[in-house]
């Protein structure tokens, strides 16, 4: 499943992408914020994809949107057997997936356009994980940290 979900700094491109994504991939299931709201606070959008993705992070996606893409990044990457990811583009998107198993990609809404953000979202969904031995190597030891 992938799921996607904003602030109010990143909510205009995430309805731009979950538009694109259910009429190319059909499918995504947003996770708010189902209308504009000013105030609102990008923890409670990351927490809602992040508790999502943790369940079956092997399997489940997630994208994240705030302005900077960083608070969102932050707070996904507190959750068990989440690796959220800050990605501008479609290099770090391919480098992002393949070497580093990324499950959740963090957009940075005031540094990409609509067209580029599509861009990047193809790549990562494209990209597979390599399984290098050096990558599983890593990851493993990631994980190990999420115990300390």
């Amino acid at each position: 499943m992938l799921y996607i979900a904003s602030d109010h700094g990143g909510f205009a491109l995430k309805e731009q992408l979950k538009a694109w994504l259910l009429a190319t991939a059909g499918r995504v299931v947003d996770l708010g914020p189902e209308k504009m709201v000013p105030d609102d606070d990008y923890p409670d959008y990351a927490r809602k994809v992040a508790a999502k993705v943790s369940k079956n992070p092997d399997t489940d996606f997630g994208i994240l949107i705030c302005r900077s893409g960083q608070g969102v990044c932050i707070a996904a990457n507190k959750f068990k057997g989440v690796r959220a990811g800050l990605v501008w583009n479609t290099k770090e998107a391919k480098a992002s997936r393949n070497d580093d198993h990324t499950n959740i990609l963090c957009l940075p809404s005031d540094y990409i356009h609509f067209k580029q953000a599509q861009q990047i979202v193809k790549m990562w969904l494209d990209t597979p994980w390599s399984r290098d031995p050096r990558h599983i190597r890593r990851i493993k030891k990631i994980s190990k940290l999420e115990s300390l």
